[in-house]
């Protein structure tokens, strides 16, 4: 009787050692690098079939289990989080895989604005850049981008800013000088440029001169411009005021070539003023 039932709890034991050998298990590493290659390790024996699951993605393998089953460079592109499931006929076993962005930045996307904008604007110019590797995964990873914005005249303004979740954003001022500025991010030797017009501000420092031709009084702006110094533009509105005894003559005349005249009647101990937009000029009395 003993000798039977030793016989019969090493059956059993056996059968359970059997069993344990040919149910499978997987070794996952807890992250792998977009776009490289990488194996994940079986156990037991047998059959199996092994699935990597993602958003938009699954990847399917057929497994011999006690060898590692291999993923080729370019298998897993996309970073995120990923479940691994190795299905048996009697057992189902998972286990997550983070896929994280490349490091070093493939991509960087630029936001500036505005396009067009006055000179000397403090903080008028905005930019935005967000880091992609070269899969177009957002690199969340902390990275300084450099922002520069330089004109003609040989003004730049430069800032180095530490992404936060991938984004680094930077207001800058525009320029004393008008024309074509160059807004340029950088990381990691990627640049992306953007272009901002800056236009004459408001005209600064009017002056007028005044000639009486008979029954007509001839006004004449000096050549406008912004407090900068920039020419202002053409089409820029100048108002003349005439005040006489009982009257008022407005004329609104549009800058051609940055000057603006125009000929008004002459009233006798009339004052004359001009301005633009709020901004007032000299004064002139009729004698």
């Amino acid at each position: 009787m003993k000798l039977a039932l030793i016989f019969v709890i090493g059956v059993g034991m056996f059968v359970a050692m059997q069993r344990a050998a040919a149910q499978g298990s997987m070794t996952v590493q807890t992250s792998v690098q977009a776009g490289s290659a990488f194996s994940i390790q079986t156990s037991g024996s047998g059959e199996a079939t092994l699935y990597v699951i993602g958003l938009g993605q699954v990847l399917k393998r057929s497994v011999q289990l006690g060898n590692p089953v291999y993923f080729e460079a370019g298998s897993l592109c996309d970073a995120g989080h990923y479940l691994v499931v190795l299905e048996q006929s009697s057992t189902v076993e998972t286990k997550p895989l983070d896929v994280m962005a490349v490091s070093a930045p493939g991509r960087l996307s630029f936001l500036a604005k505005p396009s067009r904008l006055p000179v000397s604007v403090h903080e008028g110019i905005t930019g935005a850049a967000y880091v992609f590797d070269s899969y177009g995964n957002l690199i969340v990873s902390p990275m300084s981008v450099s922002f520069q914005l330089s004109n003609s005249a040989g003004s730049v303004q430069k800032s180095d800013v530490t992404t936060h979740a991938g984004a680094a954003w930077i207001e800058m001022d525009s320029t004393g000088h008008q024309g074509i500025d160059q807004f340029v991010a950088q990381a990691g030797g990627i640049s992306s440029t953007r272009v901002i017009r800056q236009v004459p501000g408001d005209p600064c420092a009017l002056k007028m001169s005044a000639q009486q031709t008979g029954p007509k009084l001839e006004l004449k702006t000096e050549p406008v411009v912004d407090c900068s110094g920039n020419p202002a533009l053409d089409g820029t509105i100048v108002t003349f005021t005439e005040t006489y005894d009982g009257g008022q003559s407005t004329a609104d005349v549009p800058l051609k070539h940055g000057i603006a005249e125009v000929a008004m009647p002459a009233h006798h101990g009339a004052t004359i003023t001009v301005a633009s937009g709020v901004v007032l000029g000299n004064q002139i009395r009729e004698q």
